[in-house]
C-alpha cells in the first residue's frame, strides 16, 4: 500500500482503509485430534494382563495334572509289580517253608532215634543182637576176616560169630573209642558198614529222597 505526505490546510477526502481481518490462530491451524484416554489405556492394559495371567494359571493347571497323572500312573505300576512280586514271594516262601520243616523234621526224627538207640545199647547190650544177627546173615556167602565193635558188644559178638561162623570165627575188634552201635565186617571184597548211625543215614537220605521226589 502507497502514502504520500500533504501540506498542511489541504482538504482531501479521506477513505477509510478496508483492514483484512486476521484469523484466529486456532482457527488458521487444524487441531490435532485429541488422544488417547490415560484411563482407558491403563483399563485396557490391566484387563489384557489378567487375561495373560488366567490362561498362565490354567496352561500351568494343565500341565501339573498331567505330569501328577503321569507319576501316579508310574507309581501304581510300581506298586502292582511289588504286590506282584510279593504274593510270588510269598508263595515260594509257603513251599520253601515247608520243605525246610519237613527236612527239619526229618533230621529231628533222626536225631531223637539215634539217641534213643545209643541209650538202649547202652543200658541193654543184648539189644545189639538182632543188627549182628542180620549183618552176618548178610554176609553168610563171603568170607569175614575182621569185625569191628565197640567193647561193650565185644562178648555178645563173639558168641554170635561162634554159633554162626563155625569153628573159625573172624576176628574181633574191641574198640572202645567207636561210637556204640559200631558195627563193621572187614572181608576179602571191601567192608560192609552195618552200625546204627549208618543205617540211620541210610533211612534219613531215603526220606530225604522221598520228599524231593514228591516236589
Amino acid at each position: 500500500m502507497s502514502s504520500r505526505i500533504l501540506p498542511p490546510d489541504t482538504a482531501v477526502a479521506a477513505r477509510p482503509v478496508a483492514w483484512r481481518r486476521m484469523q484466529d490462530a486456532t482457527e488458521s491451524q487444524p487441531q490435532a485430534p485429541a488422544g488417547p484416554d490415560p484411563a482407558e489405556v491403563l483399563a485396557r492394559t490391566r484387563a489384557e494382563y489378567e487375561q495373560k495371567v488366567r490362561e498362565a494359571h490354567a496352561a500351568g493347571l494343565r500341565e501339573g495334572e498331567a505330569r501328577a497323572h503321569s507319576v501316579m500312573a508310574a507309581e501304581m505300576e510300581a506298586m502292582v509289580n511289588r504286590t506282584a512280586a510279593a504274593v510270588a514271594d510269598l508263595s515260594g516262601l509257603r513251599a520253601r517253608l515247608r520243605r525246610e520243616a519237613e527236612e527239619d523234621l526229618i533230621r529231628l526224627a533222626m536225631a531223637v532215634a539215634r539217641r534213643v538207640l545209643h541209650r538202649e545199647l547202652a543200658i541193654d547190650p543184648e539189644a545189639m543182637r538182632g543188627l549182628i544177627v542180620t549183618a552176618l546173615e548178610k554176609l553168610q556167602a563171603q568170607e569175614i576176616t575182621r569185625v569191628r565193635v565197640h567193647s561193650t558188644h565185644a562178648p555178645l559178638l563173639r558168641e554170635c560169630l561162634e554159633r554162626m561162623a563155625g569153628p573159625c570165627p573172624p576176628e574181633v575188634i574191641a574198640d572202645g573209642t567207636c561210637e556204640r552201635g559200631t558195627l563193621v565186617l572187614e572181608t576179602e571184597r571191601g567192608n560192609l558198614d552195618a552200625s546204627i548211625g549208618s543205617q540211620l543215614q541210610e533211612i534219613e537220605r531215603g526220606l530225604a529222597d522221598r520228599l524231593r521226589g514228591r516236589r
